[in-house]
């Protein structure tokens, strides 16, 4: 059986946890942090369980600091991360979780917007430079997202109409920066997210879509080809006030299997599929783990 990949953007993982991941059929933990303070705890995690813990480098557009309270990123947050990029590039799989956030009571203000932006382009430049995909967060900005992915890196289609990633190794066009992108957890509109597909990027889906119908149209009208499964985990579960777990990526399959007609196995084997595509270093990762 094809198990599932999943994207994991929290990184920390109980020992008792390990076994029910892989219980439920979870091959793989892309496992992306948020902050520079988070990098030495992922590569320890991908120690700890190496057959299972893919690691990704990420400066998101918000940042807490170990506090409860978010601010928007600016540029001083990014100074310390950029050489850890370089000094593991051969650990990581992927750069995320990076992105923009525009909701307005955590980037108020004009310099907010400019300093994410900033940021998330230095990190696009940073994974074409490594050759690595991308872990998007697009709040309150999915146009702009997808916008300034275009303009900094993606694919750029010459004369192709539709496109499936199913029917090559290489989505169609010409490589004009970042190669591959996810978008997680996305909540946009399905006009924008289409633009996206015409751009060969991948949208993934947490247990949250499940607690209501309010992003079934999006991921009725976004290829399969195009989707990937993640849990996002400890947020975005089934229960808002409960922990989300690893092994409740069998839930959004259903999910999206029921919205789009399809069996559980069949989205089960494509969104895997989609996966490894798009994270082609994973395979070879878990094969050989340096241990430094």
């Amino acid at each position: 059986m094809n198990r599932i990949q999943i994207s994991r953007r929290w990184i920390f993982v109980p020992l008792t946890e390990a076994p029910f991941t892989l219980k439920a059929g979870v091959q793989t933990l892309i496992t992306v942090t948020e902050e520079v303070g988070e990098f030495d705890r992922v590569l320890q995690l991908q120690k700890r369980y190496p057959d299972l813990v893919a690691p990704g480098f990420g400066v998101h557009p918000l940042q807490a600091g170990g506090s409860s309270q978010c601010r928007s990123v600016n540029l001083q947050d990014l100074d310390a991360a950029m050489p850890l990029f370089y000094q593991h590039r051969e650990r990581l799989v992927a750069v995320g979780e990076i992105g923009l956030d525009f909701t307005p009571w955590f980037a108020p203000t004009r310099q907010n917007r400019d300093d994410q932006m900033s940021v998330f382009i230095k990190q696009l430049q940073v994974a074409k430079e490594l050759d690595l995909p991308v872990n998007v967060h697009s709040r309150s900005a999915a146009q702009v997202t997808i916008a300034t992915m275009r303009e900094h890196g993606g694919w750029t289609f010459r004369g192709v109409a539709n496109t499936n990633m199913a029917d090559s190794n290489q989505p169609c066009g010409v490589s004009s920066g970042v190669q591959r992108a996810l978008l997680h957890n996305f909540a946009g509109k399905p006009s924008v997210a289409l633009e996206g597909v015409k751009d060969g990027y991948v949208f993934s889906f947490p247990p949250a879509v499940c607690r209501n119908t309010q992003r079934d149209k999006l991921i009725r009208q976004i290829p399969l080809e195009h989707i990937c499964l993640e849990t996002d985990s400890p947020s975005l579960g089934l229960n808002k006030h409960e922990r989300n777990e690893p092994s409740s990526i069998t839930s959004v399959c259903k999910y999206i299997a029921d919205i789009k007609g399809l069996t559980p196995q069949m989205v089960q084997v494509v969104t895997a599929h989609n996966a490894y595509r798009l994270f082609p270093r994973v395979k070879q990762q878990l094969q050989t783990v340096p241990q430094s």
